[in-house]
């Protein structure tokens, strides 16, 4: 019997989690599988700290809500398009085939064509997380093999809501609780016109008016109340937080919501999956654990057949194919979803999808052994010619401007007409509005946050500009990029000399002061005016120029001693005078 107190019941979950999940990242099993043992030990079958897991997994579910909003903000529609192809092609094909076959497969073992068809299903999904994780360590992510199987996992993602739909209409409950048909489609409308005409409307309000607590709560408004929105009209939750998602997609906040999100995220998710692991049957396990294993490798070798076959088909070598079908045979978090909705609402019989739920996470657990062995296995040809990275629909940013103002857009727009992919951010809602007329792609979003930072690609970009205004700012911004983020190169703006000196000390690659060049240039059009040739101005003007910026550097390791400064200064003031006139004698 579960005596605990809600708070105690909380406690064991934070002490679960921050013990398992840190244990199986550092054995390479991830952290899914971290929450789901640390479930299993909580759980009835475990040691029965928790002993009524179902109420924690119905309030669990805003975890995976949250989830697919955030896969919404990803759907790019520019980015869909560009990869149609291979999600036509690739991902279709393989859930299509993979459901069909397992489908089939679980038909003549139960006898339940709808069973078997929500179980096809389900297992055709492969852990996204696992998946990418696996690809980025093997660095093939940016490669062909690794786009096409990224074209796969997002077809995945956007097969979910359908796929959860399909459950609800086959619920034994949807004649008792079912709201007529035109509300839903009323409902849906209604979040597409919100979407289109007020939320950026509203999200500007919040950013130019509200606190960054008002943008959290704002972005949990938007994600709840869609949810809500669908559920009350007979459709899922889920459903409502994709489409608001979508509609966020191509919105100057999009980076800003994602980072806002995440934490909550992070935490209901993992919470989710600690209450799938409290209702997996280890008896169940126990009675047949060789069955169930077998089960597993099974799921394992017919879907990493069917993605090499498919990735052979799209001229992707068979050694790379398998790689990646490998690393995408396991069955995936959103398993857990579709059972945990199949079981409560009757399509599934709680046993089988117990099964079900032990052989995704067997999956789970034997993916990264798997894929270590057979990279030792199966090793390219000698003479075979090396991946390329493409470019083909690859969006990701190769420069990050952090302030978008005049100084920030210069090398914008330089980048765009060179069409090199960059991401912008600044964190003024009415100057965004203004720049975007102008096909400028800029987002919303505070610099000085790492979320915010990673979520608009830090990790993949190769230099960062920090261009903002307040060189304070700009100076807090460069020491946290160089702390988490070491190997990007930053290049910073400096107002004057005292930002020059505080910039390089935070660890800035380059340092460009605003006003020099600009400076230099009147400088060269004064004296050619009062009679120096053009060589003569410009001979002087790069004298000074290498002067000052020597005299500048120098001059860091006393940026806060004025005396000594001063001293400096005048110094540097009779060397020039003295250089200039030894030019002159010659």
């Amino acid at each position: 019997m579960d005596t605990h107190t809600p708070l105690s019941s909380v406690l064991f979950f934070l002490v679960a989690a921050v013990i398992a999940v840190p244990l199986f990242r550092r054995i390479k099993l991830g952290a899914i599988l971290g929450y789901l043992v640390a479930g299993m030990a909580l759980g009835p079958w475990g040691f029965n700290f928790i002993s009524n897991p179902e109420s924690i997994l119905h309030f669990s579910e805003i975890g995976v809500v949250l989830l697919l909003f955030v896969i919404g903000l990803e759907m790019n529609p520019v980015k869909l398009w560009s990869m149609r192809h291979h999600i036509v092609g690739l991902g279709i094909g393989q859930l299509l085939i993979s459901a069909s076959v397992i489908a089939g497969v679980g038909w003549i073992l139960i006898e339940n064509g709808s069973t078997a068809i929500v179980i096809g299903l389900a297992l055709g999904l492969s852990s996204t997380a696992f998946a990418i994780q696996l690809m980025a360590e093997k660095r093939i992510i940016a490669k062909p093999s690794g786009r096409a199987g990224f074209a796969i996992l997002l077809l995945q993602d956007l097969a979910v809501i359908p796929i959860l739909f399909l459950v609800d209409s086959l619920s034994n409950k949807a004649a008792v609780e079912s709201v007529p048909w035109y509300w839903s489609i009323l409902a849906i409308a209604a979040l597409l016109l919100v979407g289109k005409f007020l939320l950026n409307p509203f999200l500007k309000l919040i950013s130019r008016y509200g606190s960054r607590e008002s943008m959290t709560a704002a972005s949990l408004l938007i994600v709840v109340g869609a949810a809500v929105l669908m559920l009350k009209t007979g459709l899922s939750m889920g459903l409502g937080a994709f489409i608001a998602g979508i509609l966020l997609a191509n919105s100057s906040f999009r980076h800003q919501l994602e980072s806002d999100i995440e934490p909550f995220k992070g935490l209901t998710l993992g919470l989710f999956f600690i209450a799938i692991g409290m209702t997996l049957n280890l008896d169940l396990f126990l009675k047949s654990p060789f069955m169930l294993l077998l089960a597993a490798l099974a799921l394992m070798a017919f879907k990493t057949s069917i993605i090499m076959v498919l990735m052979t088909m799209a001229k992707i070598h068979w050694r790379r194919g398998i790689k990646v079908g490998l690393m995408l045979s396991q069955g995936g978090e959103f398993a857990f979803v579709v059972m945990a909705q199949a079981g409560s609402s009757g399509v599934i019989p709680i046993e089988v999808a117990s099964h079900i739920n032990l052989i995704v996470g067997l999956s789970m657990a034997l993916t990264s052994p798997l894929v270590a062995i057979i990279s030792l296995a199966i090793k390219p040809p000698a003479k075979a010619t090396p991946e390329l990275q493409t470019a083909d629909y690859d969006d990701e940013p190769e420069v990050l401007i952090l302030g978008f103002g005049r100084f920030g857009q210069t090398t914008g727009r330089i980048l765009a007409a060179n069409k090199i992919p960059f991401t912008a951010i600044d964190r003024d809602a009415e100057h965004i509005d203004f720049v975007t007329r102008f096909g400028n792609k800029v987002h919303y979003g505070d610099a000085t946050r790492l979320d915010v930072l990673e979520a608009a690609g830090i990790d993949s970009v190769r230099v960062v500009l920090v261009a903002v205004d307040d060189y304070q700012e700009a100076e807090t911004i460069v020491s946290l990029i160089k702390e988490q983020h070491p190997k990007v190169k930053v290049i910073a703006r400096a107002r004057n000399r005292a930002a020059f000196w505080s910039l390089s000390a935070a660890g800035a690659d380059q340092v460009v002061r605003e006003m020099f060049k600009s400076s230099l240039d009147a400088a060269t059009f004064t004296l050619t005016e009062i009679g120096y040739s053009d060589g003569e101005a410009i001979r002087t003007i790069e004298r000074f120029s290498n002067h000052d910026n020597s005299m500048v550097r120098d001059s860091i390791k006393h940026r806060d001693d004025l005396a000594k400064l001063i001293e400096v200064g005048r110094q540097g003031r009779a060397d020039l005078e003295r250089l200039f006139q030894q030019d002159q004698e010659k």
